[in-house]
């Protein structure tokens, strides 16, 4: 097999992360044990649809609008919106093992019913959903890769946002939270070339976090160190 292809014949795809941090307590072992294959959207990795046929969202939630996070951490964010919006399905990805098996026990303690869990590279599920399918999109606190060399590697690059805006439906919001300041530069600069537009009209719009935002521990840590979070919205066009 050539580095350039997959064992299906596909592109092979470098990715730039983690997939497993420290050892997963007995507990956590046991949520991916038990309640991740029941919380998976199904036939997204190559090896299991080589053709990427488009999977049917109807199966996990019916009629609902349907909302993706983009590297959910540790799930709080898309947990605490789950329960505070049950009217909508919510779709999280994240290859890092850690984080999902957090995840996963926080749906427990919360009973939250809205939610599919895919353990890995959001560029597979780009393949695999539907066009114009998801109504709102979260990044929040994505690596920030500092380098300039690595630049390349962040998420608001053509590589992520072509096939983002393919799966958004027209009108649907993307929301981005960091404190990097040239993350804000690149997404101002980069989004909006992508086919979004910047909904802020006044300082307080980037500034102050959004209405149902609940701070992650990846915030917290931003806030501790003496970062300033941006919080920017943007609208499909």
């Amino acid at each position: 097999m050539k580095r350039d292809t997959h064992p299906s014949g596909a592109p092979w795809r470098n990715f730039y992360g983690r997939f497993k941090g420290k050892t997963l307590r007995p507990s956590q072992e046991a949520y991916l044990d038990e309640d991740l294959a029941k919380l998976s959207p199904g036939a997204v990795d190559w090896d299991v649809n080589p053709d990427r046929e488009a999977i049917d969202l109807k199966p996990l939630f019916g009629e609902k609008d349907v909302w993706l996070e983009i590297g959910f951490g540790g799930g709080e964010h898309m947990v605490h919106q789950a329960v505070q919006t049950p009217d909508v399905g919510i779709i999280g990805c994240e290859p890092f093992i850690n984080g999902v098996a957090m995840l996963l026990g926080k749906i427990r303690a919360a009973e939250a019913e809205n939610i599919a869990v895919y353990p890995g590279d959001v560029r597979n599920m780009f393949d695999v959903l539907p066009e114009a399918s998801i109504s709102r999109a979260f990044l929040l606190y994505p690596d920030p890769w500092p380098k300039k060399r690595h630049h390349r590697r962040r998420f608001v690059t053509q590589e992520y946002l072509t096939p983002l805006c393919k799966v958004l439906k027209k009108g649907a919001i993307l929301r981005v939270a960091t404190d990097i300041p040239d993350y804000v530069r690149q997404t101002l600069e980069e989004v909006p070339r992508h086919g979004f537009e910047w909904l802020a009209e006044r300082p307080a719009d980037w500034r102050e976090p959004w209405d149902d935002w609940i701070s992650t521990r990846y915030e917290q840590k931003a806030l501790r160190e003496g970062r300033v979070p941006h919080y920017l919205t943007f609208r499909k066009r």
